[in-house]
Order: C-alpha cells, then structure tokens, then sequence
C-alpha cells in the first residue's frame, strides 16, 4: 500500500525517532508498504518518520541509481536495504558537496556537504545485527536518512544564503501550497 510522505512543518520530522523491538506490530507489511512508497515517489530512501511514524527505521536503494546508467558504467555499488534502530558509529574523509533532496520537502534541493564515509551499526529486517562502512553516494544517502531518524532535515545542513533562498518555498509547504506526485500530508495546526 502507498502510504503519504509527511510534509515539511510537520513535528514528526523534527522528533528524534525511538527504537524498536522485534515484535513490533507488523513489521513485514511496514516494511512492504515502505518500499512501495519509495518506489512510488521515485525515491533512493525514505524514513518512517517521513510516512508519520517516529521509530528508528530507514531504507536506501542506491542500487537503482546504477540500474539506469547505459551497461558499461555500472558500477554495481548500489545498495538495497533496510536499517533497523541504527547507531552511526563514525564519519571518517573528506567533505563532499553534492545537490540533496528530499521527499517531504517537493521541489527544494540544494548543496550539502557530507562526510565520504559512515560506518554504521544496524538490525535488517530479520533483526540481525550488521556493522558496515559505505562510503560515496551510498554514505551520503544513509547519512541523510540517518538524520531523519534524529529529527534532522537536509535543509538544516544548507549554507545561510542558500536557506535565505528557499525560505519561501519550505514556508508554502509549511502552509500545504506545494504539489507532488505522490500522495503528501500537510500539517495543520489545530
């Protein structure tokens, strides 16, 4: 089922996500509903908090990214996968800019620098437990899923003039004036 992505001004985006257990209730169908968003939304990640949910659960697929590069230049590099109640365990290299986006904030983008490399400890979607080092987009994505978890938009990793620039537009999808092609919730104060 495609679930809607919580709009920017929502709380849910800026609460730091809680962990969760095995038994959580019906993880699997989560889980299934999750990718089915992503894919839907044509996007390389999303967050349960961005479909309204403040648990520490993410999911990347930089691997299609490669899908869509002519035979020759696929690297196979790309990553499917899920990332249970992550720790971010190091950020280790050199700061790399590169031009971010993000599902709960339609039409805004802009330059983020990131450390190359996360190492990363995390249960997949059995709940077994991995600890990993991904670097280039892989990191990068994960990175910024990661700060979903803990209430953090790319936006807040935006150089001053650059948030200066799109002020207006995070202030109309605050106020439910933006569109998506995909189903999207607005927050509206009571």
């Amino acid at each position: 089922m495609i679930l809607p992505i919580y709009a920017y001004g929502n709380p849910v985006l800026k609460k730091e996500a809680k962990d969760i257990s095995p038994d959580y209730p019906e993880l699997p169908k989560l889980l299934e509903d999750m990718w089915e968003t992503l894919y839907h939304a044509n996007g390389i990640g999303l967050a349960a908090p961005q479909i309204g949910k403040p648990i520490r659960i993410f999911m990347v697929d930089t691997a299609q990214l490669d899908d869509n590069k002519p035979e020759p230049e696929r690297t196979g590099e790309g990553i499917k996968k899920v990332f249970i109640n992550a720790e971010i365990l190091e950020e280790a290299g050199d700061d790399w800019t590169y031009e971010e986006g993000c599902l709960s904030i339609p039409d805004v983008s802009g330059d983020v620098d990131r450390p190359e490399e996360v190492t990363i400890r995390y249960y997949d979607e059995n709940f077994e437990l991995h600890e990993e080092t991904y670097d280039g987009m892989n990191a990068r994505v994960i990175q910024h899923e990661y700060d979903h978890i803990d209430g953090i938009l790319f936006t807040e990793h935006l150089k001053p003039v650059k948030k200066q620039l799109v002020r207006r537009k995070l202030e109309s999808i605050r106020k439910g004036k933006a569109k998506a092609d995909y189903p999207i919730v607005f927050y509206t104060r009571k």
